[in-house]
């Protein structure tokens, strides 16, 4: 996946973990944008080097969803537990040599976080988290970008990253039509608040053509 990330970008990354220190690189865009495939290129561009905490491991349970009744916006900046995931990002930065921390991971095929799932390592220089609202300047979500070595925003043409969404939405379950519906009514409201954050980024990621 070396070939998807322009040098430019390999170079900034490789100055940014050269002194080997523990180092948090947020990657932050709309549903679709391709968060998880730039966050993958760069493990994969950084052998050993980098693993992935996604802040979509703290999403709520649907359990959770339905009793806060916000099942039907589930995705929203309310339907995830920030004050966990500014927590661990905490621990992350302040790693003893002699410890694993764990984080969550959420699978879309049961559309749950399981805990617990990631074992990140002391000795790797680099954590990419990546996710919606990583730039946002209120609540619990506030002191996420202090957390933060660096923080790039992730660009992709619209209409192509709501094909994908609702491709995304088909292939776990939605007919078109609920899919279609789901990407209009709550992955744009939510597309439409992350967007307001992208000039806090320090970096505007464009995917090479």
């Amino acid at each position: 996946m070396m070939s998807m990330i322009e040098d430019r970008y390999l170079n900034r990354l490789r100055q940014l973990t050269a002194d080997g220190r523990r180092r948090i690189l947020g990657l932050v865009g709309a549903p679709g944008a391709g968060k998880s495939t730039l966050a993958q290129a760069i493990v994969d561009a950084l052998p050993g080097k980098a693993i992935i905490v996604p802040m979509d491991g703290f999403h709520l349970a649907n359990a959770e969803l339905v009793r806060l009744g916000r099942a039907s916006r589930k995705g929203a900046e309310d339907t995830f537990d920030s004050a966990g995931y500014v927590a661990l990002l905490s621990r992350l930065r302040q790693q003893r040599n002699d410890e694993t921390i764990y984080a969550p991971i959420f699978r879309r095929e049961i559309e749950e976080p399981i805990a617990g799932a990631i074992p990140v390592a002391p000795d790797i220089p680099l954590v990419i988290t990546e996710g919606n609202y990583l730039l946002l300047e209120h609540g619990h979500w506030k002191g996420v970008r202090p957390l933060l070595d660096e923080v790039w925003y992730v660009n992709v043409d619209s209409a192509l990253r709501q094909q994908r969404l609702v491709s995304r939405h088909m292939r776990f379950g939605r007919n078109e039509g609920a899919a279609r519906q789901w990407v209009l009514q709550t992955d744009e409201v939510n597309a439409t608040l992350i967007d307001s954050t992208r000039a806090r980024a320090d970096l505007q990621f464009h995917w090479s053509s």
